[in-house]
């Protein structure tokens, strides 16, 4: 079996899931979308409602303004890896509850194990608490925290953004800081420098 193989098994097997209660209510688990062999990836809280629709994560307005500040340091969708916590959407976009962020989690993780991104950047609070423990949102943005065989970057989730001008800014300057990285990563990977 390749790699993109288990990485597409594993995404049959997400949308079959019942671990827990979501399966009754979601119209369409979200398992996540991108390259497989992305050196970023991106993690928000759950799917929403027009994610749930389409089966499809940050479809909705977070979407699109994830989408710009993407394009804003060169990338695409199509570069990296979108995901969520959760891969079915909580009613009335309520926050996810210990019992399916537990039952997803392994989900996340063999994400993790296959695709290999090189920095995983956590979107919101709940991704930093599912993954790294509680942590405010005003300590920890714009910060890479390594692992054992991990990098993770944490930065608000978009939906805030949409909420607080100031803080569509401070992802702009934490995405700044991303960008930084990714091109040391790849003069580092190379072994050339930009002047040559």
């Amino acid at each position: 079996m390749t790699h993109l193989d288990e990485l597409l098994s594993l995404h049959r097997e997400i949308e079959q899931c019942r671990r827990c209660p979501l399966w009754k209510t979601r119209k369409n688990a979200v398992p996540g979308e991108g390259s497989a062999v992305a050196d970023v990836m991106f993690v928000g809280e759950a799917p929403g409602a027009r994610e749930d629709e389409y089966g499809r994560p940050f479809v909705g307005r977070s979407g699109d303004l994830l989408t710009k500040l993407l394009a804003e340091i060169g990338l695409s969708r199509n570069d990296v890896f979108i995901t969520s916590i959760l891969k079915s959407h909580p009613p009335r976009n309520r926050p996810p509850i210990k019992l399916e962020i537990d039952a997803c989690f392994p989900y996340l993780l063999k994400q993790f194990e296959l695709i290999q991104p090189s920095v995983i950047v956590l979107l919101g609070s709940v991704a930093v608490s599912a993954v790294m423990g509680p942590w405010k949102m005003s300590d920890c943005h714009g910060r890479f925290y390594e692992g054992s065989d991990r990098v993770f970057f944490m930065t608000y989730h978009p939906a805030a953004a949409l909420r607080f001008p100031e803080v569509r800014e401070v992802m702009r300057t934490d995405f700044a800081i991303l960008k930084t990285h990714l091109d040391q990563v790849a003069v580092i990977s190379t072994g050339t420098d930009s002047e040559s």
